[in-house]
């Protein structure tokens, strides 16, 4: 049994040693504690070997080691499958609580169930702790005591919630010893685990908290004026935190306490995204059919075409729309995307190649360094017209105007798509607009240098709008 001295926690998406839910409740719980991580092979084992996100997270968990080490501890790693490797670990170490911070995801639930049943068995106790969301499950609800699927409502009795309770940082201080270690469970190298090194600096990728700070500090002097700079790509926007939150190298908390305290118009706007981001969250939680099919039961019989010559043309970058090669070559090329290109190239994908979103959604899973489930599914739903507060199905972006708009000086364009770089800022957005002559003078031979264009906005407009009609009876 049990000798109740010792707790086991375990790290998942929440990579940092600061304002840590779960490590804040382990400290004032037991007077010894130690720290897990799974590299979990349930998840790996689909991954390719060139996978930015598993440099990302083997990186983060070296620095998280490393900080632990200077406490006297150090980070036990595990290889397998966490339902087998987690309830092993709690025997061996004689552990009377394993605690954790909750996931929000189908699959991640489940595990979490199979770990805690196999540990209850063992008479151990498994805690899980709210730490990557502000407001979880059940906390914001309507005067009905239904979730809300439309986000303005969502983000107005979210608001009026909030409070610095909310908002305060869990105090991680552990006293002199506490931090416990074992002399086995080293990290395993990238190689062992089956991967490649892939070095992420060179793509101005920063893991860890180390990262995360560097990133964070970059982006306050930017905030005020993020309103009015976030939509367009060939500029220095966003925050660039999405793959820190997504990991939890950074707190919620922190992040949303410093958009309420600074409270400028890009502060505010700002804030608002981190908003969608607890309600994506929430949809996914109460509504967990999300996850696999459309939000909206009236979207579950789209019958898209699904070309797959033009499925494949949209994820090399080949469509011969600049502004969404452009995109897609950035994903390929960073694994990130501007969040104003995603909602463009979902939209092309679904209403203008009448593909399935979940192909689309599929494919961002597989190459964004900042991919989460609750976010790209939200997302892509948006796009789609299919999910909850969604673009209504006869929204349609027109790529050109959206380029034209949002990178009108083409600088965006000719950073991923070279080839039309000696366009004209007018022609560069359809270059199939361009006189003969002025494509002979930019060296661009439409169909050889770059795509004519495989579909045509305005016919497909029209057979988007009646897919649509169609799957609500008319």
């Amino acid at each position: 049994m049990p000798d109740h001295s010792a707790i086991l926690v375990w790290f998942r998406r929440d990579l940092r040693l600061h304002d840590h839910a779960a490590l804040y409740h382990a400290l004032r719980t037991g007077p010894k504690v130690y720290c897990a991580f799974v590299f979990d092979t349930t998840i790996l084992s689909s991954l390719p070997r060139q996978d930015k996100r598993v440099s990302f997270i083997w990186e983060s968990c070296r620095q998280l080691d490393a900080e632990l080490r200077q406490a006297g501890s150090q980070l036990l790693f595990l290889h397998g499958d966490p339902v087998r490797e987690i309830p092993a670990l709690a025997r061996q170490l004689n552990v009377s609580h394993v605690m954790c911070n909750r996931d929000y995801e189908p699959d991640a639930i489940r595990r979490d169930e199979q770990v805690a049943h196999a540990l209850q068995a063992a008479g151990v106790r498994f805690d899980s702790y709210k730490d990557q969301v502000i407001f979880e499950q059940d906390e914001v609800l309507t005067q009905s005591g239904t979730p809300y699927s439309v986000f303005t409502p969502y983000k107005n009795a979210w608001l009026k919630r909030l409070t610095p309770f909310f908002l305060q940082s869990y105090p991680c201080r552990p006293a002199p010893g506490q931090l416990a270690a074992t002399g086995n469970y080293q990290q395993p190298s990238l190689t062992e685990l089956g991967f490649e090194v892939i070095d992420l600096a060179a793509g101005h990728i920063f893991p860890g908290s180390q990262g995360a700070e560097k990133t964070w500090l970059d982006f306050t002097q930017r905030l005020p004026v993020y309103h009015q700079t976030r939509d367009f790509p060939a500029i220095k926007g966003p925050s660039y935190l999405s793959v820190h939150l997504r990991f939890g190298t950074i707190s919620i908390r922190q992040l949303v306490a410093f958009a309420v305290q600074e409270g400028s118009a890009g502060a505010q706007t700002w804030l608002s995204e981190l908003i969608w981001r607890d309600f994506y969250h929430q949809i996914l939680w109460h509504f967990p059919h999300a996850a696999t099919t459309a939000f909206k039961a009236d979207y579950q019989s789209l019958v898209f075409p699904n070309n797959p010559h033009w499925l494949a043309a949209w994820k090399a970058g080949q469509t011969g729309y600049p502004i969404v090669d452009a995109a897609m070559r950035q994903l390929n090329q960073s694994g990130y995307m501007h969040n104003r290109l995603r909602m463009i190239a979902a939209s092309f994908l679904v209403k203008d190649l009448l593909i399935d979103w979940r192909l689309g959604e599929a494919y961002f899973a597989e190459k964004l360094l900042d991919f989460d489930l609750a976010a790209n599914n939200g997302g892509w739903q948006w796009s789609a017209s299919t999910g909850c507060d969604a673009q209504p199905y006869f929204r349609i972006f027109n790529p050109i105007s959206q380029s034209e708009k949002f990178d009108a000086a083409g600088k965006f364009i000719r950073r991923y798509v070279p080839e039309l770089a000696n366009l004209s800022d007018k022609a560069i957005h359809a270059p199939w607009q361009a006189s003969p002559i002025e494509l002979a003078a930019a060296g661009v031979t439409l169909g050889k240098d770059y795509p004519a264009p495989i579909v045509d906005h305005g016919v497909q407009r029209v057979q988007a709008l009646d897919l649509f009609k169609a799957a609500k009876g008319g």
